[in-house]
């Protein structure tokens, strides 16, 4: 598995999104996807306790830690390489997080569609 080609939404190079807590599909603190990122994890998101509890709602309980997998668990304020999909259904209920552009891969847009994602952009462009 190789990350595809690290460009974000806006046709820049790929920001990192988080190391405290490291996030990615290959934790490499980026949103970096490949073919084998089934839920493409490709939204760099700021967490909410709305959002939070929304996932957690849905069944992707975010906020409990997961030492087996080396996952501390989410609280607010924490960038995450979220879902696109379940970025899109957070928009869809009117709760989705705020997004940083610049560290949110080019492949979200197959998902989402960039007008949604400037509506929740941390730095509007």
């Amino acid at each position: 598995m190789t990350p595809d080609n690290s460009v974000n939404v806006l046709g820049g190079p790929l920001a990192p999104c988080s190391t405290q807590p490291l996030t990615g599909f290959f934790r490499d603190g980026q949103c970096n996807t490949c073919a084998e990122d089934a839920g493409s994890h490709t939204v760099c998101a700021v967490m909410t306790a709305e959002f939070l509890a929304y996932s957690k709602y849905v069944g992707n309980d975010l906020t409990t830690p997961r030492p087996d997998y080396g996952f501390p668990g989410l609280k607010p304020g924490d960038s995450w390489c979220l879902c696109a999909a379940r970025f899109l259904q957070a928009h869809d209920e009117g709760c989705a997080p705020q997004v940083h552009l610049e560290a949110t891969h080019r492949r979200a847009l197959e998902v989402v569609p960039l007008p949604v994602l400037f509506e929740h952009a941390i730095t509007p462009h």
